[in-house]
């Protein structure tokens, strides 16, 4: 039997850019769970070219047209993260199901407000941790689970943070200023410790952690200008799992000569490792390591039986899975994707992180 399917509204929609446009309408147009019902986007003649584009039958000019039209069931919030709060608070006041890009607010205390309505309007959510599905990181996961490392002794992690380096897009200059909630810290690195700590299957008891900046002013690549960097760009994190392994984390901006992406996992049987010849767990490009007792390292090919829905490694692929377990989770009430719940923690992390100064601090 044929299941009539998710009617969605997608919030900030360009016809030509965004993460809309190159990430959520392409893993939807493919999936058959999903309908994208309604665009909206702030400018009303933007979007009806990106529903013109997207073949999308309604196009609004505001999130509050969006939100109150009846069709739609699911609305997906891709703006900016200083309009995240206003967005989503809109949608579950209208009463729908909302699947937010990370990070859900700007600070914690956004984040939690969010998380506070959706319970009392009894709404399902899910947040854009879509690192949780890469098949990658899902492989990791059964061979932790499954006992390949035995008892996870360590945790480290090498990562950079693509383009928090030497030069910047305009369209990303507002990730400069931590008070906007996208900086480095927000953004790749969160991904990457959210990434490590569901494939481990552990939450951390305590984090403390050092931030600075080594490159105050960041060239603009469209004009050659030069804008101020006050966020970090250098990023030292470590912390004790529940059952008191060690883990750290250096997240340098930019992209590194050297090391770029690495994880490895130290256990009592064995190892793990995935690396990545760029800095984000999200791009892809995985090589996965592994040995057990006296043997030597060797590739562990991820089997071909986790779930790509047929899209090349990347952020593409990570989407349309995270946009599959969000159909059964509303459908089947299967609890796949993370909440929102599962954001105000990961927000405590950060904040953690930014406030502890290098003291430890429980989680």
């Amino acid at each position: 039997m044929t299941r009539k399917p998710i009617n969605v509204g997608l919030v900030g929609v360009h016809p030509d850019k965004g993460w809309a446009t190159t990430a959520h309408i392409p893993a939807l147009q493919v999936l058959s769970d999903f309908r994208i019902a309604a665009v909206s986007h702030h400018n009303a003649d933007t979007a009806r070219a990106a529903a013109e584009k997207f073949g999308v039958e309604n196009a609004y000019g505001s999130t509050d047209e969006l939100v109150n039209d009846p069709d739609v069931e699911l609305v997906v919030v891709t703006v900016k993260v200083p309009h995240h709060l206003e967005m989503v608070t809109k949608a579950l006041s209208a009463g729908k199901a909302v699947f937010s890009e990370w990070p859900l607010g700007m600070k914690l205390t956004d984040a939690g407000k969010m998380a506070a309505l959706a319970k009392e309007k009894n709404a399902f959510t899910a947040i854009g941790l879509q690192t949780r599905s890469v098949p990658a990181i899902n492989y990791v996961r059964d061979l932790v689970r499954d006992g390949y490392v035995g008892d996870v002794l360590s945790v480290s992690i090498i990562g950079s943070g693509i383009i928090w380096g030497e030069e910047m897009s305009e369209a990303y200059l507002y990730t400069l200023d931590m008070n906007n909630g996208a900086s480095m810290l927000h953004v790749p690195f969160a991904h990457t410790l959210d990434a490590v700590l569901y494939a481990i299957g552990s939450k951390l008891k305590s984090v403390s952690g050092v931030l600075s900046n080594s490159r105050p002013l960041v060239k603009i690549t469209e004009t050659g200008g030069t804008a101020a960097f006050t966020a970090p760009d250098q990023i030292v994190a470590g912390g004790l799992l529940e059952n008191g392994a060690a883990l750290s984390a250096h997240f340098r901006g930019g992209l590194s000569r050297g090391t770029n992406f690495h994880i490895e996992i130290n256990g009592s049987k064995g190892d793990l490792i995935l690396t990545s010849p760029v800095g984000y767990v999200g791009i892809g490009g995985f090589t996965l390591r592994g040995a057990q007792g006296a043997d030597q390292l060797h590739d562990l090919p991820v089997p071909r039986t986790y779930e790509t829905l047929g899209f090349e490694e990347g952020l593409t692929q990570s989407i349309a899975v995270a946009y599959s377990r969000i159909a059964s989770d509303m459908r089947d009430g299967s609890r796949f994707s993370p909440s929102f719940d599962d954001a105000v923690t990961l927000h405590r992390v950060l904040e953690a992180i930014t406030l502890s100064d290098g003291a430890r601090t429980d989680v």
